[in-house]
């Protein structure tokens, strides 16, 4: 078991039950999945770059991604219906658990000019939603091979109900929020 699922379920879960006054330890709030996706628009002009962008991104998150296809054509940005377009991850269980101890515990911090996360990146439903504005943050991915810095968007679907309940469930696995 990861370091981070321990400390969730020795420390967070009694801690969180009494915050919200739960009868039961599985009312409690936890984590279902992390989304990573990555959208490179350059894709449409030189499709070899959805290679080298799965292979960052397999990097990053330990397992293979889905290549993602434009749903429409639109003529503006010169993109076909079916497209190659971008790269997208969905990590469950044990490899959630690891990716999300090496976000918070190492990306985030390497993140320049960094001051917490912004609180309104939740959906109403506990849900979390931020992005990156460059996959070099990973220390899995070698500086020296990248071709171009690229951003990514990272979601965390949690079981909680509100947005209180997901911020206070994320908090305690250590994300780093801002102060108001």
């Amino acid at each position: 078991m990861n370091r981070l699922q321990t400390k969730y379920n020795k420390e967070i879960v009694p801690s969180l039950q009494k915050q919200f006054q739960y009868p039961s330890a599985m009312q409690v709030p936890r984590l279902e999945k992390v989304v990573i996706n990555i959208c490179d628009g350059e894709a449409t002009s030189n499709p070899k770059l959805i290679n080298r962008l799965t292979e960052e991104l397999s990097q990053i998150a330990g397992q293979k991604p889905v290549v993602t296809r434009a749903k429409k054509a639109i003529s503006n940005f010169k993109l076909r219906q079916g497209q190659a377009i971008g790269a997208c991850v969905t990590l469950r269980r044990a490899k959630m658990w690891a990716f999300l101890d090496r976000l918070t515990s190492v990306a985030l911090p390497r993140v320049r000019d960094f001051r917490g996360l912004p609180a309104k990146g939740f959906d109403g439903r506990g849900n979390y939603n931020m992005g990156l504005k460059e996959q070099i943050v990973f220390p899995e991915v070698d500086y020296d091979k990248v071709e171009k810095v690229r951003g990514m968007n990272i979601t965390i679907c949690t079981s909680a109900v509100s947005d209180a309940e997901g911020k206070a469930l994320l908090e305690a696995l250590g994300m780093p929020f801002r102060k108001k």
